[in-house]
């Protein structure tokens, strides 16, 4: 095996985050402080919420590269019933899904004139069947049984995914031409990944990490991963695997027997395109938030070394995110790490890995087709 990279750094894992413990312990204490004073002092400033949002599924819709505000409207109301859920608060339960039902009604041609006309058939097919799901999540509300309206809504939030989906265009920025020999993925893939402890399934976004998730499918189509062990376990920290026999720390190019370098590549909520080699301390962003940030469980990152950015290249991990410890927004790899995927099913097996551990095969079974090999 080859020296391996980490996360954000060779060897240097537990440093940076001895580093940056003092900061997130701050501000915490900024949060908690003021929360505990708050009934003998006036009403403090406090940190930015940051990503609230921590389920995969969620977080690669809400990714999604569209702007379909009626449709998103619906999304987001839905998604919002956790609270009310955890509460069992019924009555604004069962009002919310009465709310959806009527925009869904109201607003259904205009949710299908978004959509492109070659699609349009699939997205009213898809609305009759959100229909469907919306008055069992009705039914379910209307009885308080919390299974049937977990179940009802996850169905429902998928066939909207589905038809957020159809609305996705032409790629919507062009990657640098310096970039131009490096694979990509333009759109997302499913790559299911083996292990000896069981399956993995996970969704690679090239819509906002079109490099580095086509680095990373491209590997799979090569079977690079097949039989490589995790080589890095840390609780509540990170999962690493992507290490190549022999010398080489990364995917050596056969053709120009040099290894391949991917470069950091983070999309900034709001921004047009993502940036390229810069951390958000270089650009002076410190607040902002990542299009794909490393909120759950079972976020895939781009491993790179200590000294530089861009050479990153077959090492991967696995963010084993702990709310706890790891508040979204406030953990210490958005910004300095690039994120490219989620895992969606697996997460019990994820929590059984570890260095004796190794994946068997990983195969492209959805997407392939949006992998294209350079510019």
């Amino acid at each position: 095996m080859g020296a391996a990279r980490s996360v954000g750094g060779r060897g240097g894992v537990l440093q940076r985050l001895l580093r940056r413990l003092g900061g997130l312990v701050l501000a915490l204490a900024l949060i908690v402080v003021p929360c505990l004073l708050s009934a003998a002092l006036p009403a403090q400033a406090e940190l930015p919420q940051g990503n609230a949002v921590k389920d995969p599924d969620a977080i690669l819709r809400n990714a999604l590269p569209i702007d379909a505000p009626e449709l998103q409207t619906l999304q987001h109301r839905l998604e919002a019933t956790s609270d009310d859920l955890r509460a069992k608060r019924w009555k604004p339960l069962a009002g919310a899904v009465t709310r959806s039902q009527s925009q869904l009604t109201a607003q259904r041609q205009a949710i299908l004139a978004g959509v492109p006309e070659g699609r349009r058939a699939e997205a009213s097919a898809g609305l009759d069947q959100l229909e469907t799901q919306l008055q069992t999540l009705a039914e379910a509300a209307a009885v308080r049984d919390r299974d049937a309206f977990l179940d009802s809504r996850r169905d429902a939030l998928s066939t909207i995914g589905g038809i957020e989906a159809l609305l996705v265009g032409d790629f919507s920025f062009t990657i640098p031409a310096e970039f131009d020999a490096l694979p990509r993925l333009l759109g997302r893939a499913t790559v299911k990944i083996r292990t000896n402890k069981g399956d993995l399934t996970a969704v690679i976004d090239g819509y906002n990490a079109p490099l580095t998730g086509g680095a990373f499918v491209d590997l799979v189509q090569r079977k690079f991963y097949d039989g490589l062990s995790f080589t890095r376990a840390e609780d509540f920290y990170v999962l690493q695997t992507g290490d190549p026999a022999g010398d080489a720390v990364g995917y050596v190019d056969r053709k120009s027997g040099e290894e391949r370098h991917v470069p950091l590549e983070i999309r900034i909520t709001g921004d047009a395109e993502p940036i390229y080699n810069q951390t958000f301390e270089d650009v002076g962003r410190y607040k902002a938030e990542p299009v794909l940030p490393f909120a759950t469980y079972g976020t895939l990152g781009l491993a790179h070394s200590d000294e530089r950015l861009d050479d990153g290249s077959s090492q991967f991990f696995f963010f084993l995110y702990e709310a706890e410890l790891t508040p979204a927004g406030l953990n210490l790899v958005d910004g300095r790490n690039a994120a490219f995927g989620y895992v969606v099913e697996g997460m019990d097996v994820l929590h059984e890995l570890g260095v004796d551990d190794r994946i068997l095969s990983a195969q492209v079974i959805e997407g392939a087709e949006n992998l294209k090999p350079h510019a």
